[in-house]
């Protein structure tokens, strides 16, 4: 009989996308984050940011230039994380990143507010595609808006793995974001830099790439200032 042990395959990598969503305050630039819901099995309980998996309906949109917009330069799959991205937003803070068809305006807070009260608690549940909630609401996502920020991979050897993408965008001023209450049950607008004290002092919990990528964005102050450095800076895996 061997003795020698049995090898597990490593777990499957999830491609997934999270969006960093920036303001400025009157203290200095603030980010927009959740609170997991303590039953959930990955990160239960963490303060993060809005995102999750790529799923098939994100690469069904991303493959159609009339529901996604074209965007030369990016591939396919490029598209689907930044159409994810859009949707986890949606679903998980009620913000929309998108346009009416032929506007170059983003969707004001009432008009968003609409859709977010048709579709919303639907998409949640996985009873509708955000691909109908775009062909229904006659919008495109304001993939444009989006600018890479940074690219973690679950290590080797971890129960859960995944490929994600992190991407930062301005918040629509007049849209305020509140969390779903079933993946998430709270939000805040927070400096980057007190969300790292706070995990020091124990009211927060922060995942290690999640810290990182706060501490990343402490390096400037506003908004603009941080688009600016990640257009410039690049991403390293």
């Amino acid at each position: 009989m061997s003795t020698e042990p049995v090898r597990k395959e490593p777990a499957a990598v999830r491609p997934a996308s999270t969006m960093l969503l920036l303001r400025d305050g009157t203290a200095g630039m603030e980010v927009f984050m959740v609170v997991r819901h303590h039953q959930i099995d990955f990160a239960s309980g963490a303060l993060v940011f809005p995102g999750g998996s790529i799923d098939a309906d994100d690469a069904v949109v991303a493959r159609d230039a009339a529901l996604a917009g074209r965007h030369p330069g990016l591939d396919e799959a490029a598209v689907a994380f930044r159409v994810g991205a859009v949707r986890e937003t949606f679903e998980e803070c009620g913000i929309l990143l998108a346009r009416d068809k032929g506007s170059q305006q983003l969707v004001t807070a009432a008009r968003a507010s609409e859709i977010e009260a048709e579709h919303r608690v639907a998409l949640n549940k996985g009873e509708r595609k955000f691909s109908d909630i775009i062909k229904a609401s006659g919008i495109v996502p304001a993939l444009d808006l989006l600018v890479p920020f940074a690219h973690w991979i679950t290590p080797v050897g971890m129960p859960k793995r995944f490929d994600t993408h992190f991407y930062l965008a301005v918040a629509p001023a007049d849209q305020l974001g509140a969390h779903d209450g079933s993946e998430s049950v709270d939000s805040v607008w927070v400096a980057p830099n007190a969300a790292v004290e706070g995990a020091k002092t124990g009211k927060f919990k922060l995942v290690f790439a999640t810290e990182r990528n706060l501490i990343k964005l402490g390096r400037h102050t506003s908004a603009a200032a941080t688009l600016d450095a990640a257009k410039t800076e690049g991403v390293v895996t």
